[in-house]
C-alpha cells in the first residue's frame, strides 16, 4: 500500500491489524471480518488475494499446480459488505477519471421543456463528454452554480417523467404500482430505440455522478442490465400465473409428457396475428419430458422475459455502458446495483412493525416476532433493505411508507407466517409480501438463518 499510495496512507493501527492477521492468520480475519479499514485495504487487493496460490501448493518450477481436483480460484475469505464494495467502485470510477474533466457536460434545462432539453443535450454528448466530463446542469432563467443541487433536482425530475408509464415507454410490473419495467408497447413509440439509448445514458450519468433516481425497477431490468442470467422466480412480477405453471412443472415429475402435450413451441402474438415460434430448430417435435424439462424452462423463461421488448432492452443496455465501462459495473448484483440506483432509504421500523401481519399461530407478542424485531433491530440499514427485497422482490418503499406495500391483487401488507422445522431457513412469497419464518427455539438461530437467507442467495427461498 505504500508502494502504491505512499508512506501517509498506512496508519499504525491498520499496521497492527495487518501483523495480527500475519500472526495468527484465518482465525484473526474472522474475527476482523467486520473492520471496515480493513476490509477497504483487502478490496484494494483484490486481484492478488483472489489469484494468490500458496507456495508449498506450487510445483517446483513456481508455477501453480493445476490439476481437477485442486480450484484455479480460490473463494474470497470473507464477504465484502456493500459500502465498502460502493467505496470501491467509486475508487475507480475516479482513478479512471469518469466525471473528473477537465470539460465540463453543460446541460441547459427549460423546466418547462424538460425531457426533450435533456434529451438533446445528453444525446448529443460524445462518448468522452459523457464519461469524462463535469457535470453542470443550469435551470434557463435561474441564476447559481451547480455544487450538486440543480444536478440532484434535474436526476430526480427527469427520472420521474422519463420512466413514467404515461409515456408508453415502461409499464408497471405485475405485482404492484410502483415498479417498473419495459413495455412490449413502447415499440409503437416514435424513435423508441433512440429513447431507451438515453435512458440507459441517464442511468449510467446518475450512477457516475452518484445521484438517486426516482425511479423503481424490477429484478429482471436489473439483471439485463449487468447482463446476468434470469431465473424463474423473474417471471412473478412480469406474469404471476405463467411463473406459476412453470414452477409446477419443475417441482413435479412429468414422466414422458405425453399427458401435458406441450413441445419446445410457443404461439404468440404478432401485428394481430397468431404465430408459432419454436424454442429451438425442431422445436414443435419435440415433446417436454422429465429429462428435457430443465432446457425446456430455461428456454421459456427467457422468450418470456424477451417477448416484445428485447431490442428496446438492448438499446437502454448500449446507452448505459456508453457511460460506464461494464467491467466496474460488473462488481455488483442485481439487487446492489438496485441500491445504489434506487437508494438506501432508511427504513422506519416502527412503521414497518406496526403495519405487519401475522398468520399460523403468530401474533406481535409470540416470543419468536419479539426475536425477529430484536433481529431486524440488529440489522444494519442495508441488511433490512436485502430482506425487504427478499420478501417483496424489490428495495422500494412506497412514499405513504409499509402501509401503502402492494402484492399481484392489490394492497398487501408486509406478512409473517409461522412455517416449517426449527433447522429450516426462511422462504420469500414475493407476490404476497408474505416471509415463512419457522419456529426457531433461539434468537441466535433466527438470525444466523435469516441473515443467511438474506445476504447468501439472490433467488434462493424464494417463490
Amino acid at each position: 500500500l505504500r508502494e502504491r499510495h505512499g508512506q501517509n496512507t498506512v496508519s499504525r493501527s491498520l499496521r497492527e491489524k495487518i501483523n495480527i492477521l500475519r500472526v495468527e492468520g484465518v482465525p484473526a480475519l474472522e474475527r476482523l471480518a467486520h473492520d471496515l479499514q480493513l476490509t477497504i485495504l483487502l478490496s484494494l487487493f483484490e486481484q492478488e488475494i483472489m489469484s494468490y496460490v500458496p507456495i508449498e501448493e506450487r510445483s517446483p518450477q513456481g508455477s501453480p499446480v493445476l490439476n481437477s481436483r485442486m480450484p484455479q480460484r480460490a473463494p474470497p475469505p470473507f464477504r465484502r459488505d456493500f459500502e465498502a464494495k460502493l467505496r470501491g467502485f467509486y475508487r475507480k470510477l475516479e482513478s479512471k477519471g469518469y466525471g473528473q474533466g477537465p470539460h465540463k457536460l453543460k446541460l441547459h434545462i427549460r423546466r418547462t421543456h424538460l425531457l426533450e432539453d435533456a434529451f438533446r443535450r445528453i444525446m448529443s454528448a460524445n462518448k468522452k463528454d459523457l464519461q469524462r466530463g463535469r457535470l453542470a446542469v443550469l435551470w434557463d432563467t435561474e441564476e447559481g452554480l451547480d455544487y450538486g443541487g440543480p444536478s440532484r433536482e434535474f436526476f430526480f425530475l427527469l427520472s420521474r417523467e422519463l420512466f413514467n408509464p404515461y409515456y408508453g415507454l415502461f409499464e408497471y410490473s405485475a405485482n404492484d404500482t410502483y415498479t417498473v419495467q419495459v413495455s412490449p408497447l413502447s415499440a409503437f413509440v416514435d424513435n423508441c430505440h433512440d429513447w431507451f439509448r438515453f435512458g440507459g445514458r441517464v442511468l449510467g450519468l446518475a450512477l457516475v455522478h452518484q445521484y438517486l433516481l426516482d425511479a423503481f425497477f424490477t429484478r429482471p431490468f436489473y439483471k439485463a442490465l449487468l447482463r446476468l442470467p434470469v431465473a424463474l422466480s423473474d417471471l412473478e412480477s412480469l406474469d404471476n400465473e405463467f411463473h406459476q405453471s412453470l414452477q409446477w412443472i419443475r417441482d413435479n415429475d412429468i414422466g414422458t409428457g405425453i399427458d401435458l402435450g406441450l413441445t419446445f413451441c410457443v404461439t404468440e402474438e404478432l401485428l394481430g396475428h397468431v404465430v408459432e415460434r419454436e424454442l429451438k430448430p425442431g422445436g414443435k417435435n419435440i415433446i417436454v419430458n422429465e429429462k428435457n424439462k430443465k432446457e425446456y424452462l430455461e428456454r421459456m423463461i427467457k422468450w418470456r422475459l424477451e417477448r416484445g421488448v428485447q431490442e428496446q432492452t438492448e438499446s437502454l443496455v448500449r446507452g448505459f455502458y456508453e457511460v460506464v465501462d461494464a467491467r466496474l459495473v460488473s462488481v455488483f448484483d442485481a439487487r446492489e446495483l438496485e441500491l445504489v440506483i434506487a437508494g438506501t432509504a432508511e427504513i422506519d421500523i416502527n412503521d414497518w412493525r406496526l403495519n405487519t401481519e401475522y398468520r399460523s399461530g403468530y401474533h406481535d407478542n409470540h416470543q419468536v416476532i419479539i426475536w425477529f424485531w430484536q433481529v431486524i433491530e440488529k440489522f444494519t440499514n442495508e441488511q433490512r433493505l436485502r430482506l425487504l427485497q427478499f420478501v417483496t422482490g424489490t428495495s422500494s418503499i412506497p412514499y405513504e411508507g409499509f402501509s401503502a406495500l402492494r402484492g399481484s391483487t392489490g394492497p398487501r401488507r408486509f406478512c409473517i407466517e409461522k412455517w416449517g422445522k426449527p433447522n429450516a431457513l426462511p422462504r420469500a412469497h414475493t407476490c404476497f409480501n408474505r416471509l415463512d419464518l419457522p419456529p426457531y427455539p433461539t434468537p441466535e438461530l433466527l438470525y444466523e438463518k435469516l441473515l443467511l437467507a438474506v445476504e447468501e442467495t439472490n433467488t434462493f427461498g424464494i417463490e
